[in-house]
């Protein structure tokens, strides 16, 4: 459940954002059926409770030169709070790593890894991930192709 209740019109504005961060607030108001001066409250509200994280570009990592992406299950040594603070610290200023998560199942942990090439991943593997505090196992899957690249948030279950 969110920690904000959201109405139809925090829900499109939502939508339409996530479609479109570059959209001007008179563009947004017009699209979602509100005038100006309310929408902008509307997301400055939306802002500042943090469900609007912020605004970013969406870059093809090909055309940018980051053509390979790993997914890497890293398992740990111990699971003692200190030793995971230390580890997710690491991880946060890793620029390689564009997503962490702490999952259940066979890993810990499960890092997307953009790199230009296979010999990146080695080096990054070799000279980074290795190091890091705790790590006992590291698998690595190689995205082959994205099927389907991160998209919008499905926002539909929220209006029942």
């Amino acid at each position: 459940m969110p920690k904000r209740e959201l109405d139809a019109y925090d829900r499109r504005i939502l939508e339409a954002l996530q479609q479109n961060g570059r959209l001007t607030n008179v563009e947004l108001a017009e699209q979602i059926g509100l005038s100006p001066s309310p929408c902008l409250r509307r997301v400055r509200l939306l802002e500042e409770a943090g469900v609007i994280q912020g605004y970013e570009a969406r870059l093809a990592p090909d055309e940018v030169g980051l053509g390979l992406t790993v997914f890497v299950g890293i398992k740990v040594e111990r699971h003692h709070e200190r030793d995971s603070a230390l580890f997710r610290k690491e991880v946060s200023t890793l620029p390689e790593v564009i997503a962490a998560h702490l999952v259940s199942g066979e890993s810990d942990f499960l890092l997307q890894v953009v790199v230009p090439d296979l010999r990146a991943y080695e080096r990054f593997l070799l000279n980074t991930l290795l190091k890091l505090p705790g790590v006992k196992d590291i698998r690595s899957n190689f995205a082959i192709q994205t099927v389907k690249p991160q998209s919008p948030l499905p926002l539909d279950h929220l209006a029942r």
